[in-house]
């Protein structure tokens, strides 16, 4: 993984255009222009925020300022949840840009966590790393780290450093040759529909005959339902608008439940 640096680039600097509006029974002075900025998808709302939060706090009497929150559509925004997360289960639908409402008043308690400073963030971030290193290596790597490099680590997200943050990430993302992999593959399915707000589960890199596993097996392991043959049609003639029963056969064999004979070719 750490040899794929254009991929890496491509997802590090994918963003989303968004549109920033003030509630409208936020009491103003004068009305507040809406506030357009690209988001990291990687990053997280309260730490790209600040200029937002500057733009509508001059159009607001400070004695209506308190917590800043987002939603979307009426559902609270969670501020641990990556931006691009937040997109994907509230918005993938919708045209761009992204619009989102502003909130100074009326925090809303029970759906969110409060985030007074960047500090909170910085302790949620290393906090999942933690976590997912201890999946990887037993926490090995991380806990030979030094202080700084988990700093640097940080400090790589919070300015939008590429090179910074992977300068560091890199030991996180390898493993011993003759390992053949991390321990376990740290994950969270997310659900937006659902009571149960992802899953998440031990899952070993390699298989016990030897072979590697594939993000179709992780689903199939986890979440059956989102590979379903009806579901991996849809999704691939979406992207690909073939016609006739090739996707069908496709489809059955993607989920197992078809098998290509020897010496057969699928065209």
């Amino acid at each position: 993984m750490t040899d794929d640096k254009d991929v890496l680039r491509d997802v590090w600097f994918g963003r989303i255009p968004t549109c920033f509006t003030l509630y409208q029974d936020e009491i103003t002075e004068r009305e507040a222009d809406p506030y357009y900025l690209l988001l990291p998808r990687i990053s997280y709302l309260t730490l790209v925020t600040d200029k937002v939060k500057k733009h509508f706090q001059k159009v607001m009497r400070q004695e209506e300022v308190s917590e800043i929150w987002f939603e979307y559509e009426g559902t609270p925004l969670k501020w641990h949840y990556p931006i691009g997360l937040l997109f994907d289960l509230h918005a993938s639908n919708t045209a761009l840009p992204w619009s989102i409402t502003v909130h100074f008043k009326n925090f809303p308690e029970k759906d969110l966590l409060h985030c007074h400073s960047k500090d909170v963030i910085e302790a949620h971030f290393m906090a999942c790393i933690k976590e997912a290193d201890a999946l990887k290596h037993k926490s090995q790597v991380i806990n030979e780290m030094q202080k700084k490099d988990h700093k640097q680590l940080w400090m790589g997200l919070q300015n939008d450093k590429f090179e910074q943050f992977w300068a560091i990430n890199r030991k996180l993302m390898e493993y011993p040759p003759e390992d053949n992999g991390f321990r376990y593959i740290p994950f969270r399915i997310y659900q937006a529909t659902t009571e149960r707000p992802f899953i998440q589960k031990l899952f070993r890199p390699i298989a016990s005959g030897g072979q590697l596993h594939t993000l179709g097996d992780l689903l199939k392991d986890v979440c059956p339902s989102a590979i379903t043959t009806e579901a991996l049609l849809k999704q691939q003639q979406r992207m690909y608008p073939l016609q006739g029963q090739g996707w069908n056969r496709l489809a059955r064999l993607a989920t197992g439940e078809d098998t290509v004979p020897d010496k057969q070719k699928l065209i």
